[in-house]
């Protein structure tokens, strides 16, 4: 957080005698040596202020969201969300209406949880009103002040403490956050099915969420949402397949095997090629072989596509056969296109018509039963033989 473009920032916001701390993730992964995606800045003067501020330096400003004080800097090609202090003057479960302040604690006070309140200077200097970095230390995902009010400010706090706690906590659960937020899972129905699903897809982010997830189950935080969970078993073994996190391929693994994937890429909002991508790895056919070898697995790789059968290969965890073999061919092999079309079956002499397309499938599958060895030639010797015998 010392790169040339912060250090631009911080100074034209000084010369104009806003007083400005970095908030929230940024000092978070600091504080635990993790990497920093984005950059949130606090400030104590009105977004209008800020803006004139950085205008008056030749930087470029966005307004992403003056209702709410926030504007974005645009400082050498870096992006930093600048946000006036706080106060909640009316919360409904789902938004609220705010009013800016120039108290840091009372901005503090109106955040989720303790590690999220963290601020710091420029220079380092830490501020702490909640003990967060202890929090941290300890693997604690702890809400400020009243866990209830809290989440009654907003009802989505509840998948964000299980979602920190993947992320951020250890064994046990803070017992009175946990408590809360399964007091208030049943108020999760006026939530929009695309926040949860973030929230949802994030948390399977995670480099181990299985304890969170089987956690946010316990409290009923997904009985709403995601009634077609079906444990965490088959998601812990996935997670030891897998050479890095894929959340959508992780929510496959805690849904039954009845699931409508349909059903429920439109209660989440999902887009359609996740829905569809969702309903290929759900689905029971065409079956994947690991046992068959080489054979079986291009043939599965040939139907699916390289990417897929990934996904179903790594979901198998139960089947036999030498899956890791069987996940090198899918990423490394390119199947072949089928070397006869239908254009062939009309050059025949076939009447245009369901004929020619039921010959030419049935040539493909001559092909892949021989493992795509035949050749045009030999894939037009068998059009001919079935056409005349069919």
């Amino acid at each position: 957080m010392d790169a040339p473009p912060v250090r631009t920032l911080f100074a034209t916001l000084d010369r104009a005698g806003i007083a400005a701390r970095f908030v929230g993730g940024c000092v978070r992964n600091s504080v635990l040596h993790r990497a920093i995606d984005d950059i949130d800045v606090a400030v104590d003067k009105p977004p209008e202020t800020v803006m004139r501020a950085l205008a008056a330096d030749g930087l470029k400003c966005v307004p992403t969201g003056l209702k709410h004080g926030t504007v974005t800097a645009i400082v050498a090609g870096s992006r930093f969300e600048l946000t006036t202090l706080r106060r909640d003057v009316e919360t409904d479960g789902r938004r609220a209406v705010v009013a800016f302040t120039d108290d840091w604690l009372e901005d503090a006070s109106r955040r989720d949880f303790t590690f999220n309140a963290l601020y710091a200077d420029r220079d380092g200097t830490l501020y702490d009103p909640f003990d967060g970095r202890r929090d941290l230390a300890a693997g604690s995902v702890r809400f400020i002040g009243d866990a209830d009010t809290r989440i009654a400010e907003d009802r989505l706090r509840v998948l964000r403490f299980f979602r920190f706690f993947a992320w951020y906590g250890r064994p046990p659960l803070d017992g009175p956050s946990f408590d809360a937020c399964r007091r208030s899972a049943g108020g999760l129905g006026g939530l929009s099915g695309e926040r949860v699903a973030k929230e949802l897809l994030r948390l399977l982010e995670a480099p181990a969420p299985s304890d969170a997830l089987a956690a946010m189950a316990e409290a009923g935080a997904l009985d709403r949402w995601l009634p077609e969970y079906a444990g965490v078993a088959r998601l812990t073994a996935l997670i030891g397949r897998e050479d890095k996190p894929d959340p959508l391929r992780r929510l496959a693994a805690v849904l039954s095997t009845t699931t409508d994937a349909t059903a429920l890429g439109k209660r989440l909002k999902l887009s359609t090629q996740q829905a569809l991508r969702l309903d290929v790895m759900l689905a029971r056919e065409p079956a994947v072989d690991i046992a068959g070898g080489p054979r079986a697995w291009r043939a599965g790789i040939y139907h699916l596509g390289g990417g897929l059968y990934a996904d179903r290969l790594l979901l198998a965890v139960e089947a036999p056969g030498d899956w890791r073999a069987a996940l090198k061919l899918a990423r490394s092999w390119t199947p072949p296109g089928l070397p006869a079309s239908g254009a062939d079956a009309l050059a025949l002499g076939i009447t245009p018509g369901p004929r020619v397309g039921a010959l030419i499938a049935a040539v493909e599958r001559w092909w892949i039963e021989g493992d795509f060895q035949a050749d045009r030639a030999g894939c037009l010797a068998e059009l001919e033989r079935l056409a005349r015998t069919a």
